[in-house]
């Protein structure tokens, strides 16, 4: 009997899932248990659920796999900012120390939070010196990958193409696989700062709702507008080919090495301000609402 526990944590909406000899057991989001939305904390109460539904514990796993590869993702930090150089240095000065002191060293955290909850199963007069604990192997598997995976391998298909479109993972924003019996293979890939995800999130910006948190409220705001900046969209802002993939006008972001997704030449495009948080949105933010999600189904 094989046991992978896979985890997902420190971006938002923290999980964790046990699937045992290929078939899920329990799957969960941190936020069920905490009660905090989008809860990005390490999923400590998700991984005691999923492994009282498995009836087992951390070390009868055989192999713990995180969702994303970090030093991918730094490398891909670095070359933007050098890129954008010197624009964007109080962003990069933001950013490192939280990559210097934690991210860069993920194995070693998720080892002392895993050793921590194998501490919390026991009793406490049985308690180990976290040295003395022995963990499964811990792997790391592509952004993109996982997102393939988590559609293909519970569908019922042996053989099908698997579409991935977000935001952004290490470098990928947009994916095209081939799952077959038990692989995945990557056909075709778009990088950053080419994303629809982030096209999406900065229209969610503009229109006064939080990235990463509001994109379902702009969804909801479409039907109440009209699609009248589809041309503008697709004339300014995204260069969408005949065959489907796309590329950005960088021009209109702020997102690559910046504090907010769009900038002042996005707004005058547009002819209003970005919308101030939780305030009310009037038609012209309905209609710009409706517009992306109409170029977002086109692409």
């Amino acid at each position: 009997m094989t046991t992978i526990l896979g985890i997902s944590a420190f971006y938002h909406d923290s999980a964790a899932c046990i699937v045992v000899d290929g078939e899920i057991v329990a799957a969960a989001q941190e936020e069920r248990f905490t009660r905090k939305k989008h809860d990005p904390r390490f999923p400590s109460e998700a991984i005691r659920y999923c492994l009282a539904e498995a009836n087992s514990d951390l070390q009868h796993i055989d192999s713990i796999v995180f969702y994303d590869k970090p030093l991918l993702k730094f490398e891909r930090l670095l070359e933007t900012f050098l890129a954008n150089a010197p624009k964007g240095f109080m962003a990069f000065a933001r950013a490192m120390p939280i990559w210097l002191k934690e991210k860069l060293y993920l194995k070693s955290v998720l080892r002392r939070e895993l050793r921590t909850l194998v501490n919390d199963q026991l009793p406490e007069d049985k308690q180990l010196d976290k040295k003395q604990i022995k963990l499964p192997e811990l792997l790391f598997t592509e952004h993109h990958q996982s997102h393939a995976a988590s559609a293909f391998f519970p569908s019922p298909f042996d053989d099908a193409a698997i579409v991935c479109m977000d935001g952004v993972g290490e470098w990928a924003t947009s994916s095209v696989w081939h799952g077959k019996n038990n692989q995945l293979t990557v056909l075709q890939e778009i990088h950053f700062p080419h994303s629809l995800g982030l096209l999406y999130s900065a229209f969610t910006f503009y229109c006064g709702f939080r990235v990463n948190a509001g994109e379902y409220k702009l969804m909801g705001l479409a039907p109440y507008g009209e699609p009248k900046y589809v041309d503008t969209i697709l004339s300014y802002l995204i260069d969408l080919k005949a065959d489907g993939s796309f590329r950005l006008n960088m021009d209109y972001f702020d997102y690559p090495v910046g504090s907010v997704m769009t900038n002042t030449r996005f707004e005058q495009l547009f002819g209003r301000p970005k919308l101030a948080a939780d305030e009310p949105p009037s038609q012209h933010y309905c209609d710009m609402a409706r517009s992306i999600q109409v170029v977002t189904e086109q692409v």
